[in-house]
């Protein structure tokens, strides 16, 4: 892994403990009335909950780019084709024709 890319484990245990904090601050504020605490505490869960989805969206995107680079590997000519098809499509969609 290279270091630009992100640390799913690291994310999800950071988003775990971020909505642990969360609640418990969402608790503290509700048993003391401080509205601004309970309100910091509902953000800090959603943050938690968004790491943690972010992670798992970061895992399934990785291997799905792993199956289509393994996918061209075995099948370079198959690929090649298969581009070429999608570009003539697309240049038949996107590109205008002449008016004669």
């Amino acid at each position: 892994m290279s270091d630009d890319t992100p640390n799913t484990i690291e994310t999800k245990a950071t988003g775990v403990v971020d909505q642990g904090v969360g609640r418990l601050k969402d608790a503290a504020g509700g048993l003391t009335g401080d509205a601004g605490l309970q309100a910091e505490g509902k953000v800090d869960q959603l943050a938690g909950m968004a790491r943690q989805e972010f992670a798992d969206l970061y895992e399934e995107g990785e291997g799905r780019i792993e199956r289509a680079v393994t996918f061209v590997r075995e099948r370079p000519l198959f690929s090649l084709g298969i581009a070429a098809a999608l570009g003539t499509i697309m240049g038949l969609i996107f590109i205008p024709r002449r008016k004669g």
